[in-house]
């Protein structure tokens, strides 16, 4: 039988009228549960305030990403132990480089904008996703980016996110790297061969170590450097 624990949850609250501050619950909890598990106990018998988003429980739609002890993770599948250790304390805080709309939920607009505009169809287009839809409106071109999920984990570890608001972010420059494979339209290119595109990288590959579903956007970047870079080449010695 699994020893139960007391830890201390930490937890970042910000409402719109207010500054930044923390709350602590003391919790009684199994270190096999999952700190999803924990936040919800929270929010359950502590204080019904606390916002905070989650759906499937099961690391599919990315949802409950978060910042746990200063690192990224998918919280429906990190287990307390992994993350607690011995120290008793397990502080939880919104994504970084999304504004945040409240305690533990960010706003990823923009960043779900530019994947459209990377031509990064989930299943399908915004202006087909509109329920109810037929299924003769899906074809071959609505494909997922190999298995992302769109939690968003990656830019909020990108040092280089930080630097400018406009930045496209890996996972929306991983999404043209797939787009421009798929179509081999020059106009994806052009669209990130800029300062706020695939050269504000700065190769720390932090987005790839903390993607839950191996979609190294990392790498992904690079790829799209190497063929721009080929393309400038190209056309060089064509003139």
């Amino acid at each position: 039988m699994t020893d139960l624990w007391n830890i201390s949850l930490i937890i970042s609250r910000q409402k719109t009228a207010r500054k930044r501050y923390f709350d602590t619950f003391q919790l009684e909890v199994n270190p096999d549960e999952y700190v999803l598990d924990a936040v919800e106990r929270v929010w359950a018998f502590h204080d019904r305030g606390l916002a905070f988003r989650h759906a499937c429980h099961h690391s599919t739609c990315g949802a409950c990403a978060m910042l746990v002890n200063g690192v990224e993770k998918l919280t429906c599948i990190t287990s307390i132990r992994s993350v607690t250790h011995n120290s008793g304390k397990l502080k939880i805080e919104p994504l970084r480089n999304f504004p945040v709309i409240s305690d533990l939920v960010v706003d990823m607009s923009s960043f779900y904008t530019n994947l459209e505009l990377a031509r990064f169809t989930q299943v399908a287009t915004l202006k087909d996703a509109s329920l109810p839809y037929e299924k003769e409106q899906l074809d071959t071109t609505h494909e997922r980016l190999v298995d992302c999920i769109e939690c968003g984990m990656c830019v909020s570890a990108c040092p280089a996110a930080h630097t400018s608001e406009k930045y496209h972010g890996p996972g929306v420059l991983a999404a043209y790297q797939h787009s421009y494979n798929q179509e081999k339209d020059q106009f994806l290119l052009e669209a990130v061969d800029c300062q706020d595109g695939v050269w504000r990288c700065h190769n720390a590959f932090e987005c790839s170590s903390v993607c839950p579903s191996n979609v190294d956007p990392a790498w992904r970047i690079m790829n799209l450097r190497r063929i721009i870079i080929q393309t400038r080449l190209g056309r060089l010695f064509k003139k």
